[in-house]
């Protein structure tokens, strides 16, 4: 597994590591908490275990994807995974619900990416 935690990673890395993976995305997790980002694994799940297993905590977790040909784009990031779906948390769906999480994980995302 080529998972890895990233404190900055380019956008061209993103899309070489896409290519290698599906082709036109890259899955990522975030720890708001704790400002990580986790990319470049078969599953959500994989990562989210990793983080797990490093200190992180289950509520501070949030599964995307992330498309390196939209940098720049509403597009960019797509909020949609199954360890997203949290009832106790009031996310009920694979996306992420509240606006204010969704814009936590944007500038964590943009603090971590750079072209």
């Amino acid at each position: 597994m080529t998972m890895k935690e990233v404190d900055l990673i380019t956008v061209t890395e993103l899309s070489e590591m896409a290519e290698s993976m599906y082709g036109n995305l890259v899955k990522a997790v975030v720890d708001l908490n704790r400002d990580i980002l986790v990319v470049d694994a078969e599953l959500h799940v994989d990562q989210e275990q990793y983080l797990l297993e490093h200190g992180s905590l289950q509520n501070d977790l949030w599964g995307i994807n992330l498309y390196p040909l939209s940098y720049g784009t509403d597009e960019f990031v797509e909020f949609d995974s199954m360890i997203n779906i949290r009832p106790r948390q009031q996310n009920m769906s694979r996306g992420v619900d509240s606006e204010e999480i969704r814009k936590k994980i944007i500038e964590l995302i943009m603090r971590k990416i750079n072209i």
